[in-house]
């Protein structure tokens, strides 16, 4: 089974936020997280998928995943290319 690590991206009139996740179906916990039913913490924001890699087992995605939260550079690196709020 095929798993993905993921970086969503949402933006507001407060700055940028990431949220980095693991699952075995992207569509489907994209959706989840824009329609409020996805982790507490993404709920009432409108995310987009900035960057994912695939791994065959859920194993080295949960690692990959684990360092991904911490690598904060790398995150505020995917938001430059979220537009910025107008006001």
């Amino acid at each position: 089974m095929a798993c993905f690590v993921y970086i969503l991206g949402s933006r507001s009139a407060s700055g940028y936020r990431t949220y980095v996740g693991w699952t075995d179906n992207l569509e489907r916990r994209l959706a989840r997280h824009n329609d409020g039913t996805g982790a507490r913490s993404t709920r009432g924001r409108a995310w987009v998928l900035l960057y994912a890699e695939r791994y065959l087992t859920r194993g080295p995605a949960m690692s990959r995943e684990w360092h991904l939260k911490r690598d904060r550079r790398f995150r505020k690196a995917l938001t430059q290319g979220l537009a910025p709020l107008k006001a």
